[in-house]
């Protein structure tokens, strides 16, 4: 089965390192991908990771979600679908990062799951 990048997902790609976005893209469209996904976060501000942390929601300040030196996010958060529902179980995720790692492997990223 193939899948694609709903418009949101991809808005939500904007000021991601053209890389990652390439990784992502390159990722839905694995034919060995068993599960869709979307993107939930690409870039933060500062004021949303302080919120986050303050939340218990993350665990640093030095979140790789904020712009970096070269003016890119270089993080995102992904969110499995099944049947159009969102879906919390492990072995899904372990699916999409191999379709993630598989795919940063094509553009010579150095991917951290």
């Amino acid at each position: 089965m193939t899948f694609k990048l709903s418009k949101r997902s991809l808005d939500r790609l904007k000021g991601v390192h053209p890389k990652l976005v390439e990784t992502v893209n390159m990722a839905i469209k694995d034919p060995k991908l068993k599960i869709d996904f979307g993107v939930t976060c690409g870039v933060r501000t500062l004021e949303t990771q302080k919120k986050l942390v303050a939340q218990k929601r993350s665990q640093t300040l030095k979140s790789k979600h904020l712009m970096q030196e070269d003016n890119f996010s270089h993080a995102v958060d992904l969110v499995a679908y099944d049947d159009g529902e969102v879906c919390w179980e492990a072995d899904v995720y372990d699916d999409i990062a191999d379709a993630m790692l598989r795919a940063s492997k094509h553009v010579d990223l150095k991917l951290i799951w």
